[in-house]
């Protein structure tokens, strides 16, 4: 009995030291306030049901990386995280950064989630496949320009603000809040030569963002491309009028080189290539 008392006497004081320690961690565990300012945004989280929609948007999955500028208390990269995505918030923040790792601790996710302390415009985001943000469209417009040279096919989704004359190409509404979303486009605007199995011919591609025209020269005529669309590294048109001369085209880019395949309706598809021989400066 003597022993047990002993024992009690040593242990009861580590274990309130312990819980004390605990107790006053909590207390300590800093707590933002809506609004606060930042570097170069105010602090204004985004709603779950928006952080969900914008994921949904972007269509996450857990091969993709998902990479949130300004990533606040950490609840998109945790979100993405949970869908079993790798995610990374970045956060000019320091106390932020701390708190979004406690956070990612508490929902089970610390192995998937992590976050960094940095400027969004001196950060490499390059690797995304998915990038997402709530900034001001500023602050979104600066970026452009580093966006559009990532991955083409990069998903990016932003909360509440566009990409000024970049339209986005779909938008989705949670209450009262928008999303915007946009595929990273391939760049293909120039003049591309052609091979195929019907012979060779010249194709000119305009481009303005994600939205394409031109027309494909062959047989000494300018026949103008319809129904043109652009999809990150995707690209569909079709040439000639009314059925059955109507022809459809569809083709992967490579940086200076298109594949793909051809076809009139009914008919078997077959390949065809085009080389980029000069692009506008």
């Amino acid at each position: 009995m003597r022993n047990k008392t002993l024992i009690m006497l040593v242990v009861a004081p580590a274990l309130m030291l312990i819980l004390g320690t605990l107790t006053t961690a909590d207390a300590q565990q800093y707590q933002p306030t809506l609004g606060q300012g930042g570097k170069d945004v105010i602090w204004m989280p985004t709603p779950p049901e928006l952080v969900a929609a914008m994921l949904d948007m972007a269509k996450v999955v857990p091969e993709d990386t998902v990479i949130d500028l300004g990533s606040g208390d950490g609840r998109i990269v945790i979100a993405a995280a949970k869908r079993g995505a790798s995610a990374l918030g970045v956060e000019y923040n320091p106390d932020m950064v701390e708190l979004s790792r406690l956070n990612a601790q508490k929902e089970g996710v610390a192995a998937k989630a992590s976050f960094v302390q940095g400027d969004i415009f001196e950060t490499d985001f390059s690797r995304a496949t998915v990038l997402t943000m709530y900034l001001l469209p500023d602050l979104n417009t600066r970026l452009r320009p580093k966006i559009l040279a990532m991955k083409p096919g990069t998903r990016v989704v932003s909360h509440a603000f566009s990409m000024g004359d970049w339209e986005p190409d779909e938008t989705s509404e949670e209450e009262g809040r928008t999303a915007y979303f946009w595929v990273v486009p391939a760049k293909v605007a120039g003049t591309w030569a052609w091979q195929s199995n019907t012979g060779s011919a010249e194709l000119s591609l305009r481009q303005t963002y994600q939205k394409i025209e031109g027309s494909l020269r062959t047989d000494g005529k300018d026949l103008p491309l319809k129904d043109a669309k652009l999809s990150g590294d995707r690209i569909s048109f079709t040439v000639g009028e009314g059925n059955p001369s109507v022809r459809e085209y569809s083709g992967q880019v490579h940086g200076d080189t298109i594949d793909g395949t051809t076809a009139v309706a009914g008919s078997a598809a077959t390949k065809w290539t085009a080389e980029r021989r000069s692009a506008p400066r």
